[in-house]
């Protein structure tokens, strides 16, 4: 049995925003993440989907507390990271990283590729010398696919890929357990998001990394993670692993989500049946009562509308669960 690293407990991340008018307007909270629960294992990819605007980022920033979480827990190896003081959290983040979406927007211009590599170290670790540092900045940019001898060149001489590579390197130096993975390839064509993965896949295995994957693209995240966590309007649809959401998912945001990924076989892509939603996300502002995805899920009642369904196990015994009144249906 792996060790557990990560346990989150009901986290909730809700913003006050003002609606109505300035001087007579009031507040009301913008419920980003509504009570979201899972355990990580060491040396587990847990990929997390769902539509833009669904709280997948909101989630992975507060788990490392970059944004402070409202309500919940996520204990780290026995620690509850929201009860750390400010010294003793900056202590745990040796052990957690994150690499941004957005592959040159998060690299500091004005930085060489050696100097953003390096930073880590020189915060963490102020007492390596210049060559010690440089030669770990060197042996990082090998591993993750780039020629050591472009340490002095500046982000805008790179490509968007190339760039992404630098973040790796950058959240890897310090040997981290944990990385979060924000959406990493959305910005990428698809040739180069297929080498980031892979990437990703093999430091994995060599450096016995455990991941959060974020993404909206259920094909990528199908590749390379173990279990997936499905997402809607900041709450859990569904959780199980991998094969066990391609094969049997039981939840019908789910099976729309499965049936919006494209079959590269043109005969089976036009003979499939595809699972169309019907209406557009609702406001996180005025979520519907009930059961989040009621307004634009098929099988909807009344019973929707009135209670919100538990997250419950299906009965298969793989801790597949699912939050739905009617999946049995």
């Amino acid at each position: 049995m792996s060790e557990t690293l990560l346990s989150v407990d009901d986290l909730k991340v809700h913003f006050q925003m003002r609606v109505g008018g300035i001087f007579v307007g009031r507040y009301r909270p913008l419920k980003a993440v509504d009570g979201v629960s899972f355990d990580l294992q060491a040396g587990e990819t847990l990929g997390i989907v769902g539509e833009s605007g669904c709280g997948k980022s909101t989630l992975g920033r507060a788990i490392l507390r970059l944004i402070e979480p409202t309500a919940g827990r996520a204990v780290w190896l026995g620690d509850d990271l929201a009860a750390l003081d400010p010294k003793a959290m900056r202590a745990r983040r040796q052990d957690m990283q994150i690499i941004f979406q957005d592959p040159l927007a998060s690299l500091n211009p004005r930085m060489t590729v050696g100097e953003i590599i390096a930073e880590p170290l020189r915060t963490f670790e102020p007492g390596l010398g210049r060559q010690a540092v440089k030669a770990r900045v060197k042996d990082m940019m090998a591993k993750v696919g780039l020629l050591p001898q472009m340490i002095n060149r500046y982000p805008h001489e790179f490509s968007g890929g190339q760039c992404q590579r630098i973040g790796i390197a950058r959240a890897m130096v310090l040997g981290p357990k944990l990385i979060v993975c924000d959406e990493p390839v959305s910005a990428l064509d698809v040739s180069i998001q297929a080498q980031i993965v892979n990437l990703l896949m093999r430091l994995q295995r060599e450096f016995g990394l455990t991941l959060i994957f974020i993404s909206h693209d259920l094909s990528v995240v199908r590749h390379i993670s173990h279990r997936i966590m499905v997402l809607y309007l900041g709450k859990v649809m569904e959780i199980a692993d991998r094969e066990a959401i391609y094969s049997r998912a039981r939840h019908p945001y789910t099976q729309a989500l499965i049936s919006a990924v494209p079959i590269p076989d043109p005969d089976k892509e036009q003979a499939k049946q595809r699972l169309v939603l019907q209406g557009d996300l609702p406001s996180p502002l005025a979520p519907p009562s009930g059961c989040v995805f009621r307004t634009r899920c098929p099988r909807a009642t009344e019973l929707c509308a009135q209670q919100a369904p538990p997250l419950e196990e299906d009965g298969s015994g793989d801790l597949h669960k699912v939050a739905c009144h009617h999946w049995r249906e």
